[in-house]
This record gives structure tokens, C-alpha cells and sequence, in this order.
């Protein structure tokens, strides 16, 4: 007989993985690994040299810095505020009924390939909006498949698939985009001092790849990941909804229509009393409305927790589920009982993250890779696909895009240009090698929110970290073949990928 195969929980592997960085960073340091990358002072359009090396956490001053920073890394670690005040919305929410009475009515007489193309798009389309898609959307799906009779892993698996594979397929510019297109335009003119890109740049090749995608997560979902998942113990019957539910339900949604306008008014410039929500400072409205100084974007949470929170009382009230200050009290707190051991998850996976940041491992790889590029003798399809694949390999030890863009830019962009291929272009590949990855790198700091709900709704054996990947490898896979497909596509036929560019260019003529 064999023994049954023993299993480490998540909190174990992250605290592993944080002492194998630990002695790896010392370990590098001793040997002096470093790595030397290229940036463009904006300023003056000059080339700089930069210089940066692993850090060694194995000694005193390593240890002194992680035992410092731990609890204050964990109190501002973006995902647990996020996530807990995203919870207090969704658990009034369901604890009200509304959750329930919406997401029966929906998944009753509509087909599950089609509920689940409708959860994945909108997941999507997400990404516009950042990260906050991913404590968003991750707990909407697992109530949408639980309310559908169907295992809760479906929808977190298929959510987090789409948000984080799906990572610049936009067809607006996102405020990182924006931040990526001006590194790309300065490494662009080394080579072209005059060269210029619209905002719409990409906007044809990203429909393309936002529909292809939906399209096959969706089959994945349901051809490869929902049958590989265990049978669901629901605690509840199958809901049958009343008369008075139904009222609540439209009460409800009216509400939350009438807020989301308001919301929707307030970020519209020029009119009167409007825009009160966006950086007037800023020139771009989408900086004006998803830049670091816009009120929409600091206070997005806030706006869809109280979103939530109004629907929710408003169902509540109509309905009879909320009679007093106690049930207000009780709903606001309800998605909150029991998460001590997902607060623990995120604590140490915040340690983990933070430590491996610190060493620079990551960015040493991404320097190391970037003079890889630079070095390449390939041209036309060949030297595309090497780009994405090595973009794609930096991704899992740095999942931060403009960190890597930063250093990877200047060697890319000149480089493709050289081979006539556009900067522009350029921006798609690295978009493209980054979603291929994203979402199987432990170090990207929303997998520990995969993490925390995969756990939330198990009722089976242990949710591992490495388990959780495997879920992801699917995706990831079919993404690497979508994005390598299109983009040699594209480039051979050589149709304009946005308004006014085109994979190739003509310069110095």
C-alpha cells in the first residue's frame, strides 16, 4: 500500500518559502550577483546606467529588517484593507437575502456556459479598474456558483483566472497603462526623438483578444476545472423565492441604479457640480480619473462597499430581514466571523512577499534578462516570441509591471524598433508576457486573496498553495497560445492594432 501523500498547508508554505529566500538571498550576496539595466532620464532623454544586486537578509541586518517591518508591511499590505472592507458590502449582501434571491432568479433559467462567459468577461473587462477587481469579483463569483448549485471553487477559480491572465487586455487605457505607454515613448525616441502614440493605440487587437479569451476561459472552466472539482455540500435547500423577496429585489436594484448614477455624474467633467470625484489636476482623463491623487480611484472601495451596503439595507428593509440596529450590526459583520485563519494567511504571505521583494532577486532576473535581449540576433516572428517568453519568465519573479517595464523598456523598445517592428507593438508583447504568467506566481500579491476564498468556501481536503496553481495551468497555457497567436497574426498581416498604429515601423527615412 502506499502512504497517502502529505499535504502543507498555505501558511507552512509561505513561511518556507520565506526562509528559502532568506538563505538564497545570503547565498547570492556572497557570490555578488548583480545586474546592470538601462533607464531613460525623462528630463534630458538620456541613457542611465543602473546597477542593482541581491540583498542579504541572511544576516543581522536582514534579520533586524524583517522583524521591523513585518507588522507594518502587514497593517498597510494593500490586499487585507481592501479585502476586509470589501467584505463588510458583500456580507450585507448576503446575510440580508439579496445575494441569494438575485443569484437564484439569474442561475434558474439561464444556461451555465453562459452565466459563466458573463462572470469571466466582466472579470475581464475589470483589469480596467486595476486591482480591485480581485476582491471585487472573486467573492461575487463564488456566490454566483454557490447560488447556482454549483461548487464555489468554480466561479473564484474562473474570476481569478480571467483578472489576473486577462492583466492589460483593455480596451481603454488604464492608469498602469498609461504609466507603461510613457516609459515606452521614452525608450522610443532613443531611437526616434520625434515618435508619438495615441491612447488608443491597441484598442483593435485588445477586442479581439478580450473576446477570444472569454471564450475559451469559459470553456475551460467548464470542460477542464468543473469536473475536476469534488461534489459541493450545500448547508441550505435550493431557495424558492416569495412575492416579498421579489419586491425587495427590485427595491433593491433601483437603488443601487439611482447611487450608481450619481457616482457615474460625479466623475463626468464640465458639467455642472460634476466631476467632484476625478484629479483636475491632471490632463488625461484617465489619469484624472484612475491617477494616485483621483479621489475615484482612492476611494473606489469605499464607493462599492457602500454600493453594496445600500442595496443590501434597502432589500433588507423591504423585505424583513432587517428589523433593528441589531441586524444592521449583525449584517455589517457577518462575512467578517470566522476569518482569523485568513487574516494569519495574508500575514505570513505578506512577510513572504515583502522578503522576497527586499532581496531584489526579481530584479536582478529581470536586469539579467533585459541584457539578454539586447544581445538577441533574431528578427521578424522569432525575435517576437523569445521577447514575450522571456517577459513571461521575468513576470514570475516580478510580478510588478512597471518595475519590470522599467528596466526592460529601454532594451526592448529600441531593439524591436531596429527589427521594424513599433514601440506601440512592443507595449502588446509585454502586456502579452505578463498575463502569460501572472496568475501562477505566488510572489503577485493579490494570489494570496485566491488563496484566502478558495479557503473560505473549502469543505473537501486542504487547499495548498501549489494546488492552487495547478488550477492555473490550464489558463495559463491556452493565454500563452491565444496572445503568441494573435500577435504573430497580426504583425504578418500587418492591419493597424489600434487607431493611427500598426505592428511594423518605418524611421530615420
Amino acid at each position: 500500500m502506499f502512504k497517502k501523500k502529505k499535504k502543507i498547508s498555505p501558511i507552512m508554505t509561505f513561511i518556507i518559502l520565506t526562509l528559502i529566500t532568506i538563505i538564497l538571498s545570503g547565498f547570492l550576496h556572497l557570490l555578488n550577483v548583480q545586474g546592470e539595466y538601462s533607464t531613460i532620464n525623462r528630463g534630458t532623454n538620456d541613457i542611465v546606467n543602473n546597477v542593482v544586486e541581491v540583498k542579504n537578509l541572511f544576516s543581522t541586518s536582514g534579520i533586524k529588517y524583517i522583524v521591523t517591518s513585518s507588522v507594518s508591511n502587514f497593517v498597510n499590505f494593500t490586499p487585507l484593507s481592501t479585502l476586509i472592507i470589501i467584505l463588510i458590502g458583500i456580507g450585507v449582501l448576503e446575510k440580508t437575502g439579496f445575494m441569494r434571491t438575485f443569484f437564484t432568479i439569474l442561475t434558474k433559467n439561464s444556461k451555465k456556459n453562459t452565466l459563466t462567459f458573463i462572470l469571466i468577461f466582466i472579470s475581464l473587462l475589470f483589469s480596467l479598474l486595476g486591482d480591485i477587481g480581485f476582491v471585487v469579483m472573486l467573492p461575487i463569483g463564488a456566490l454566483l456558483f454557490k447560488y447556482g448549485r454549483r461548487n464555489p471553487f468554480g466561479g473564484i477559480i474562473a474570476s481569478f483566472a480571467a483578472l489576473s491572465f486577462g492583466t492589460g487586455i483593455n480596451i481603454f487605457l488604464s492608469a498602469t497603462d498609461s504609466s507603461l505607454l510613457t516609459l515606452t515613448l521614452n525608450a522610443a525616441r532613443i531611437t526616434d526623438a520625434t515618435y508619438d502614440i495615441g491612447i488608443f493605440f491597441s484598442l483593435f487587437i485588445m477586442i479581439l483578444v478580450l473576446l477570444v479569451t472569454a471564450f475559451v476561459f469559459t470553456h475551460i472552466t467548464e470542460k477542464k476545472i468543473m469536473p475536476r472539482l469534488p461534489r459541493y455540500e450545500f448547508d441550505e435547500e435550493e431557495a424558492v423565492i416569495t412575492n416579498k423577496e421579489l419586491r425587495g429585489l427590485i427595491v433593491g436594484i433601483g437603488v443601487g441604479i439611482l447611487y450608481t448614477l450619481i457616482i457615474i455624474y460625479m466623475i463626468i467633467p464640465g458639467l455642472p457640480l460634476s466631476g467632484a470625484l476625478l484629479d483636475n489636476t491632471a490632463t488625461k482623463y484617465i489619469d484624472m480619473l484612475f491617477g494616485v491623487n483621483s479621489l475615484f480611484n482612492k476611494g473606489f472601495i469605499f464607493i462599492a462597499t457602500l454600493l453594496f451596503v445600500i442595496v443590501g439595507f434597502s432589500y433588507g428593509f423591504m423585505t424583513k430581514t432587517i428589523k433593528n440596529s441589531k441586524d444592521v450590526t449583525e449584517s455589517l459583520a457577518y462575512s467578517l466571523d470566522k476569518i482569523g485563519s485568513i487574516l494569519v494567511l495574508i500575514f505570513f504571505a505578506s512577510i513572504f512577499i515583502n522578503v522576497f521583494k527586499e532581496s531584489g532577486i526579481g530584479e536582478v532576473l529581470t536586469a539579467f534578462i533585459s541584457n539578454l535581449i539586447s544581445g538577441l540576433n533574431f528578427t521578424g516572428i522569432g525575435l517576437i516570441l523569445i521577447v514575450i517568453l522571456l517577459v513571461s519568465v521575468c513576470n514570475i519573479l516580478c510580478p510588478d509591471s512597471l518595475t519590470k517595464w522599467t528596466i526592460l523598456s529601454a532594451s526592448i523598445v529600441p531593439l524591436l524598433m531596429n527589427a521594424s517592428i513599433s514601440p506601440e507593438f512592443s507595449q502588446i508583447m509585454y502586456t502579452a508576457g505578463e498575463s502569460i504568467t501572472n496568475g501562477i506566481t505566488p510572489i503577485f500579491t493579490y494570489f494570496v486573496i485566491y488563496l484566502a476564498f478558495l479557503e473560505k468556501y473549502n469543505k473537501g481536503d486542504m487547499v495548498t498553495l501549489f494546488g492552487s496553481v495547478r488550477y492555473m495551468v490550464p489558463y495559463s497555457l491556452y493565454i500563452a497560445v491565444i496572445w503568441c497567436t494573435i500577435i504573430v497574426g497580426w504583425y504578418m498581416i500587418g492591419i493597424p492594432i489600434g487607431i493611427g498604429s500598426f505592428p511594423g515601423v518605418t524611421y530615420g527615412a
